[in-house]
């Protein structure tokens, strides 16, 4: 066992925790079983999940048990913390799909097959779907006072909006997600949860469902939100949300998206997400400090978190991608990924007959691309040795380009000197 709460309280990790007097003491003499809840309203995790995720694996590491609960049941309200207005209504089988998408991104990271503190990856579906109406009722809403409710500020502040307000499946959320914490419990000895600082109330929610039911003291503590210096929550771009499937936002986007953080972000960023030492972390905020223009710190945050997510094939295939843009060669790629490295470079549509018989000159083909607005000036390109194809250089003025010139299936890859890009599409 390893000191976890020391651990989580250098990284910034814990914003609140409900019983600060014994909880260290309780997670530091034994193994403990703690959960955290994730609703499916889409079929992958976003950077927004990431960090609850990441401290489930951290507890793991430290030789603690835990359980990832997704919200196949709750996921068929919504949760009304921080919404201003009701969700929509997701149908079972788009409730399914996501939950399998989730499962797969949670099994990559965290352990399910370790010895006695195995990850445990439970469906709320499957205990909920049980209950009848009345038993539930019953048996469980009974305990559960609605002017404790009514005191949330996820409930309270929709109130006070004085238009649609609170729906009672809304109102019924909390309910849901507070016995989650009894059930796994009773199934899993399971005595802790953990969420972001806007779950606090169904946590504490939980804690006193269980008080009331089962006459037990559990804990709750919350992680700070993954926001930017502005207040901003961070992995939003101005093309979408940053996705943890590679299928919603490819290796490389993501990639991309840590190396593009703020200076402000990085150093919280690398304690947050990454599973580098405080050594090492303080080193790259040194660095930082003294020469930001290296952003050898983006660098750091923008490898671990890719290969914690993709892998170190993933982690590769971003790194390949990143460096092509820059100038190198162009290989192993597919059409879509060079769609996405060049997204903002011109490009224009051409029969994949141009390409047959004696191929197409290189002179017609940077005219083609727009690099040159004449024969005269693709020339000159070519002769001052500033013409590219596929990041290689063009050797001469004969050069004739053919299906074996193509940088993908369909895509060529031209380049006029260091950064002035143009694709070149062949369709049949």
């Amino acid at each position: 066992m390893t000191d976890i709460l020391a651990e989580l309280s250098w990284r910034g990790l814990i914003h609140q925790t409900t019983d600060d007097a014994h909880l260290p003491a309780w997670l530091n003499g034994e193994s403990r079983a703690l959960y955290c809840g994730f609703d499916p309203t889409a079929d992958s995790l976003h950077v927004g999940s990431l960090l609850p995720l990441v401290i489930l694996r951290r507890f793991q590491r430290a030789g603690h048990r835990p359980i990832a609960l997704v919200g196949g049941a709750t996921g068929m309200i919504g949760d009304p913390s921080g919404k201003s207005e009701e969700r929509k209504l997701l149908s079972l089988d788009v409730l399914r799909a996501n939950v399998e998408g989730m499962q797969n991104q949670m099994r990559m990271l965290l352990d399910f097959e370790r010895g006695s503190n195995a990850a445990i990856l439970v469906n709320n579906y499957d205990w909920m779907s049980g209950f009848s109406c009345l038993d539930f009722l019953r048996d469980v809403g009974k305990n559960f006072p609605v002017n404790a409710m009514l005191a949330k500020d996820s409930v309270k502040n929709r109130l006070e909006r004085g238009d649609a307000g609170l729906s009672y499946t809304e109102f019924s959320y909390m309910l849901l997600q507070a016995y989650d914490f009894v059930h796994l419990l009773e199934h899993h000895d399971c005595q802790l949860q953990i969420g972001a600082s806007d779950q606090w109330g169904n946590i504490t929610a939980g804690i006193d469902l269980a008080r009331r039911m089962k006459s037990v003291q559990l804990y709750g503590m919350t992680c700070p939100l993954l926001t930017k210096a502005d207040g901003s929550k961070m992995g939003k771009t101005e093309t979408g949300t940053v996705w943890l499937s590679p299928a919603r936002t490819s290796p490389y986007a993501f990639y991309q998206y840590w190396i593009n953080v703020d200076d402000l972000d990085a150093g919280k960023c690398l304690r947050f997400l990454t599973e580098l030492s405080r050594e090492e972390i303080e080193a790259l905020d040194g660095a930082r400090a003294a020469d930001p223009g290296k952003r050898e710190s983006q660098r750091r945050l923008a490898e671990e978190v890719t290969r914690l997510i993709h892998g170190e094939a993933g982690l590769r295939a971003a790194r390949r991608a990143t460096d092509v843009f820059f100038g190198a060669e162009v290989s192993e790629l597919s059409d879509a990924q060079l769609g996405e490295i060049f997204a903002d470079v011109p490009s224009r549509d051409l029969p994949r007959s141009r390409l047959s018989g004696e191929g197409l000159n290189v002179v017609d083909a940077i005219v083609e691309a727009s690099l040159a607005k004449s024969k005269g000036e693709a020339r000159r390109i070519v002769e001052q040795g500033g013409a590219y194809v596929n990041n290689r250089r063009v050797e001469g003025l004969n050069t004739q380009l053919g299906p074996n010139d193509l940088a993908s299936a369909s895509v060529m890859v031209l380049r006029w000197g260091k950064k002035k890009y143009a694709l070149l599409r062949f369709r049949d």
